[in-house]
């Protein structure tokens, strides 16, 4: 079929249709069953199994039809977003566990739909793995991608409503999220205003320096393991240290409630980096914005570099009138001012971090891909 794994939204009568294929789990070949070889059916049927059968709520139709169902309430817009992860590029098959790929993979969309407030409708996940992968019945890998995956999708009750699934020479997971947000009340990068407050969620620059950790740990491993084949287990120990890369927690409670109350004028998620997320906001607002150096959110461990630069925090960055009364907290997760939008002019720059010695120009200097 040509345009079999292509995605086509409708929203109509609170009712959207999703399709062609998607809601099938699609696929095009299969080994001969009874061939010993672990083939794509039987695949696809261990994750129809793990997504489970029931349906409810927004969920009207999963896994097994030609198209998933899902159901927005009344007066409810519909959130759209995609994230592609590809070994070598956002994960290391050597270094990051299934389990870790799992939950980073539905972190990514999860958090962008944080960043507008909205509350996950459902999941579509594609997967092109290498045939190594997947017949390896000792490894699990595709098992335990779903542990990871199903762990972070119970936490945020969002089902698996399809996707689609091919062998590929790269391991590439891409998910698709939908999510709900009331009419007109989605939190949007064009919202801020001069003489708004920044603010953050969280702490900065944790999965930055758990990603130096990582590295420096998995090439000290490779040497030392010469050429055993497998890929080294993570010690206990230094797992928690590197939780804020392994284990990203997107900010979904908190999203949804700067959305409920409109306090918020402009929110993004930091995956990038907070230098070149504060520039996407500016850019689409029109605006340009100060960051107090002394009052941000540092993590345990990390550089103020990482904290300005390292991307994939997960983390809200926002902005609010400065009238607007934000408590300390939100569900236990701490909230920062770290600045303040200001009117855009020809000669200062569009972002500038205060420090003890001056303004100097915060330059973006996050992830970019092509660069």
């Amino acid at each position: 079929m040509p345009y079999e794994g292509w995605l086509l939204a409708i929203v109509e009568d609170a009712r959207l249709i999703v399709g062609p294929l998607c809601g099938s789990m699609a696929y095009s070949q299969n080994m001969p069953s009874g061939s010993g070889i672990f083939g794509e059916l039987d695949l696809l049927k261990q994750i129809r199994a793990r997504a489970g059968r029931s349906v409810s709520g927004r969920l009207r139709l999963g896994i097994g039809d030609d198209c998933a169902l899902l159901r927005l309430g009344a007066g409810e817009e519909l959130a759209v977003t995609t994230d592609l992860a590809i070994d070598g590029q956002h994960f290391r098959l050597a270094w990051h566990s299934p389990e870790s790929i799992g939950h980073r993979t539905l972190a990514r969309g999860l958090s962008d739909l944080a960043a507008m407030g909205a509350r996950p409708v459902a999941a579509f996940l594609s997967l092109g793995l290498p045939k190594s992968l997947v017949q390896n019945r000792g490894d699990r890998w595709l098992e335990r991608f779903l542990d990871g995956f199903f762990a972070l999708a119970r936490v945020h009750k969002v089902p698996l409503a399809g996707g689609d699934l091919a062998e590929s020479p790269t391991a590439v997971a891409d998910i698709v999220l939908t999510g709900a947000v009331r009419r007109g009340k989605a939190l949007l990068r064009s919202g801020a205003r001069t003489g708004d407050l920044l603010y953050v969620t969280g702490a900065l620059g944790g999965a930055a320096a758990a990603l130096d950790r990582l590295t420096a740990w998995a090439e000290a491993e490779t040497r030392a393991r010469g050429a055993k084949s497998g890929s080294p287990r993570i010690p206990r120990k230094l797992q928690t240290l590197l939780a804020p890369h392994l284990a990203p927690e997107p900010r979904i409670p908190e999203g949804e409630w700067l959305a409920r109350r409109g306090i918020a004028t402009a929110a993004i998620d930091l995956s990038d980096g907070l230098s070149t997320d504060l520039a996407h906001m500016c850019e689409e607002s029109h605006v340009a914005a100060e960051v107090d150096a002394a009052a941000l959110p540092i993590h345990t461990g990390a550089t103020l570099a990482q904290a300005l630069h390292g991307g994939e925090d997960y983390e809200l960055l926002f902005t609010a009138p400065s009238t607007a009364r934000l408590p300390p907290s939100i569900g236990g997760v701490p909230i920062t001012r770290i600045g303040r939008i200001v009117r855009r002019c020809k000669d200062r720059p569009m972002a500038a971090l205060i420090t003890a010695q001056g303004p100097e120009p915060l330059v973006p200097h996050g992830w970019q891909h092509f660069v």
